[in-house]
């Protein structure tokens, strides 16, 4: 046999390359769709962040093995190979798209290789064009999650043609090449599990093809060896030891891999495949009636569908069910193969024997035939079958085309099939271009697949087509009224369009579904975890409503009492018990989702809210850097890190508060409060030109920023640019009228810089139609009242305003003043009653309030705390963001500033009553 392996000809690579590349050329234009938006999108693995460690501790789609709702698919190198392209090309999918394509290559020239053992050149490259050309290759080669086929089959053949120079001269053994095997099925495995089965088609060259022997004849010896009519022959016994040393370590692998899923099995739920919680005979009769299925769409691959599960095969419940006759036809056929191949010695024999080992062995896993797997049927694991099957077709055509009256058809034929599987390849490339044509030409394939209808919806979801996904999603709910996930979408759909009182009532229909408790056994292996976000759906649907927080929180619960696990349920509970006032229950809620996630910056995130809450400014803050240890661009984490730095009034934390707030600012480019409150800590350092710029930029962005606006004009006029400030106030009081600071500063400019006494009266009248009993405007109008000479009224206005304030000392002397005028002069003296600054120092006291007043607006926005993968597709509600706090005591900095000023104005004040007394 070694004679016969012949190396692939520099022509005959070429050709299949070019071959390759017509047909999926366009799959380098598809984006990511469907798996591909949890293995790549959703998956932190392949972030250069995540410690390398972390791909052999997690399944495939970036999920710790040892979690239950694990798919329990360890593939670490195929997870490696979609990191190296996020190294190079991030989320770019064209680098995905034609990585996969060079490994498709990669395999239809090892095939050939592999073709050309049991083959002539002209079929070989036969076998190896219509591998290339076949439609139903398209999921593997065209999906990006479809490596996991192309890598684990090139170390499945690579193994396979190591073993096959395993017998030296005179059948000895050389072991560098059974080391090598041994070593490619691990390689192949860590790519894909059925990697494991080539060690079955080792097993049976080794027997049949390289030792030559026949059923029949193995037969014979065993029964001469049993009547002790002779001794088992040396080359018999070599064979026994390479099979032992193949299965041993076959074994080894086998251990390794259960001791990797910790001897559980993943759980899949009866949409996934109906078949496997089915009664018998509808099981058995089923699961072997999907055997033909598969045959066929070999066979002719005309109407493909990215997803068989749910209702697209009806159970065949019955004996006499007419699809038994399918299933009848296809074990004759293949029993008769069988037998050809292990009675008959014979090259003929040979290639159909190794045809269909390639057929059977590597589809066993997917089979369902000794373990239920989550699919009903997946064309990508008909990738290492269609082999087989392309190796049988290649050798009838050489058998047809050696006869010369049909040498010409078969020609024909040949081509007609290449040619035309091409285009259907190229054709079925475009459906993969979105989750929206995918899942629609699924559709047209089949429309008794619930699964598809939902992922429709999804698609038009995504793209805020809520009116038109929520047909799809109803339908799914018509083809499949128990299907929980597809009423969980009609519920969150309709709170999209704002339709509450619909989405509960979808909501409830859902939750009704979920399995009932039964005595003694645990809901954690009866529910899917995704199923149980119906009840934080609910809860964050009905907790709007203030009347119905204990009915929120009691939803929360059952989630919890149902999987104690739930971290998503913990989350929103926390959440919750924040806005019912409960701080150290949420606390307790969040350490809870802590214990079970310790990774996770959101958690980190809110637990600060909490310790916000608990008036503990130095825990939040430590709880604020874990956050952006785990996560540095955590965008939420730096903005409120930043403010709780600068409220805490101590400058040694301004410069790290202001690098949080430029990182923020990079992040959220668009986001007027970052530029705001960098224009806050600019006026706390006292660097006037930095906070001013700050400050337009925040204005620019956002041209009604209440509290932008005012902080701007109080700069201007602490900077001497009185004048530049009223500008700005018009600004200010154009969108709120009733802003009292700014009607107070804007009359105190306009007093005594202007010298406008009506403009002044009426900002200090309109601030008194608003607040009557404000001191600040009552004491400014009796400063009006004077300058207007006046003397009476201004006395009035004084006693009236000494009457709110009796504490307040310069408003006595100023009352002092205007009737020790009235008794000695009963005339108005030139000079005037200054506004005395306290508008100013007022306005600056309120400084720190109107920065409170920014975040108090920035609460709206919301964390990203448990959002997922149900990308699938039932996304619950975010959590709350950041503080929502009335305003904090003065710090200690604050209150000396204000007692400057103080001290400043009580010194102009005494200025002017010498100058008012005559002095």
């Amino acid at each position: 046999l070694q004679e016969k392996m012949a190396d692939v000809s520099l022509k005959e690579a070429v050709l299949i390359v070019g071959v390759v590349a017509a047909c999926y050329w366009n799959s380098l234009f598809c984006g990511f769709v469907f798996d591909d938006v949890s293995a790549i999108l959703d998956n932190k693995d392949l972030h250069p962040s995540t410690p390398l460690k972390n791909l052999f501790q997690n399944d495939f789609w970036g999920t710790p093995m040892s979690e239950e709702r694990s798919h329990k698919s360890y593939r670490p190198l195929t997870v490696l190979t979609f990191r190296l392209n996020y190294l190079f090309s991030e989320l770019n999918a064209v680098s995905y798209h034609f990585l996969n394509l060079v490994f498709h290559v990669v395999v239809c020239l090892v095939f050939l290789k592999v073709c050309k053992l049991f083959l002539d050149n002209k079929s070989s490259v036969v076998a190896s064009l219509l591998f290339a050309v076949h439609p139903i290759h398209t999921e593997a080669v065209t999906g990006v999650v479809g490596r996991a086929e192309l890598l684990s089959s090139i170390f499945f053949l690579a193994a396979f043609l190591s073993y096959t120079k395993s017998k030296g001269p005179d059948n000895t053994i050389v072991w560098t090449p059974i080391a090598v095997t041994v070593f490619l099925v691990a390689v192949a495995t860590l790519c894909k599990e059925q990697g494991i089965t080539v060690v079955g088609i080792c097993c049976v060259y080794e027997v049949f093809i390289a030792q030559g022997y026949t059923l029949p004849a193995l037969l014979d010896t065993a029964v001469q060896i049993l009547r002790g009519k002779g001794s088992i022959p040396f080359s018999m016994l070599q064979t026994l030891l390479k099979l032992i040393v193949l299965m041993f370590s076959t074994l080894l692998l086998v251990v390794v891999r259960v001791q990797v899923i910790q001897s559980q099995l993943p759980v899949f739920t009866r949409f996934d495949n109906p078949a496997a919680v089915s009664p018998s005979p509808a099981r058995q009769l089923t699961f072997n009636y999907l055997l033909p299925v598969n045959a066929w769409l070999l066979l002719n691959p005309s109407e493909l569908c990215c997803d068989w599960t749910m209702g697209t095969i009806p159970l065949v419940e019955s004996l006499l069910d007419v699809r038994n006759v399918a299933t009848l036809t296809f074990f004759c056929f293949l029993g008769s193969l069988m037998v050809f191949s292990l009675r008959y010695p014979g090259d003929s024999s040979k290639t159909v024997l190794m045809a269909l080992c390639l057929i059977v062995l590597p589809f066993i896993p997917a089979s369902n035939l000794f373990f239920p797997v989550g699919f009903v049927v997946a064309e990508r694991v008909l990738y290492v079958p269609s082999m087989g099957f392309c190796i049988l077709v290649a050798h009838g055509w050489k058998k047809l085309s050696n006869k010369s009256v049909l040498r010409k058809i078969s020609w024909v034929c040949l081509a007609a099939v290449l040619f035309t599987h091409a285009l259907k390849t190229l054709h079925r490339n475009w459906d993969w271009e979105s989750e929206y044509t995918l899942f629609m030409s699924a559709l047209k394939v089949n429309k008794n697949n619930a699964k598809l209808w939902n992922n429709v919806g999804h698609a038009l979801e995504n793209e805020k087509k809520f009116e038109r996904a929520l047909q799809f999603f109803i339908q799914a709910t018509q083809v499949q009224p128990d299907d929980i996930g597809a009423h969980m979408n009609v519920g969150r759909t309709y709170k999209n369009l704002n339709k509450t009182k619909e989405a509960e009532e979808s909501y409830m229909i859902a939750k009704s579904l979920m399995p009932q408790i039964i005595p003694g056994k645990k809901y954690a292996a009866r529910v899917a975890p995704n199923h149980l976000n119906v009840y934080i759906n609910l809860a964050n649907l009905i907790r709007a409503n203030e009347s119905r927080l204990e009915e929120a929180d009691q939803l929360y619960r059952q989630a919890i009492s149902m999987r104690p696990d739930f971290k998503q349920a913990y989350i929103s509970r926390g959440e919750l018990l924040l806005k019912m006032n409960k701080p150290l229950k949420a606390k307790e809620a969040y350490l809870r989702a802590l214990e079970l996630d310790r990774t996770n910056a959101d958690l980190w995130y809110n637990l600060a809210i909490v310790y916000i809450e608990l008036k503990d400014p130095t825990e939040a803050l430590k709880n604020f850097n874990r956050a952006l240890e785990l996560n540095p661009t955590h965008k939420l984490a730096l903005f409120n890190s930043a403010l709780l730095m600068q409220e805490s009034g101590d400058a040694r934390l301004r410069p790290e508060a202001k690098q949080r707030l430029l990182h923020y600012v990079k992040e959220e480019p668009q986001d007027s409060n970052g530029y705001f409150n960098l224009g806050m800590l600019a006026m706390d350092d006292k660097k006037d030109m930095e906070a001013e710029a700050w400050m337009k930029k925040a204005i620019r962005l956002q041209p009604n920023f209440r509290s932008a606006l005012f902080n701007l004009a109080l700069l201007y006029s602490q900077t001497g640019k009185e004048l530049m400030a009223l500008p700005v106030l018009e600004d200010l009081l154009r969108y709120y009228p009733d802003h009292t600071k700014g009607l107070i500063l804007k009359g105190d400019i306009l007093m005594n810089q202007k010298k406008d006494i009506v403009g002044a009266k009426m900002c200090f009248e309109k601030i008194l139609e608003l607040d009557p009993n404000n001191v600040q405007g009552k004491h400014n109008l009796c400063v009006v009242y004077f300058e207007e000479r006046d003397l009476i009224k201004a006395e009035k206005c004084l006693v009236e305003t000494l009457a709110m304030a009796p504490h307040e000392e310069y408003i006595q002397r100023h009352l002092n003043i205007v009737r020790s005028k009235i008794a000695s002069l009963g005339a108005v003296e030139q000079s005037s009653l200054p506004s005395d600054g306290t508008a100013a120092t007022e306005a600056k006291k309120n400084s720190f309030q109107n920065l409170k007043e920014a975040k108090s607006e920035k609460t709206d926005t919301q964390s990203t705390a448990g959002n997922k993968k149900e990308h699938s597709k039932n996304k619950t509600p975010t959590e709350k963001s950041s503080v929502d706090k009335e305003t904090p005591k003065k710090s200690t900095k604050e209150i000396k500033d204000i007692e400057k000023k103080r001290v400043a104005a009580l010194k102009r004040l005494e200025e002017i009553e010498r100058i008012l007394n005559g002095e």
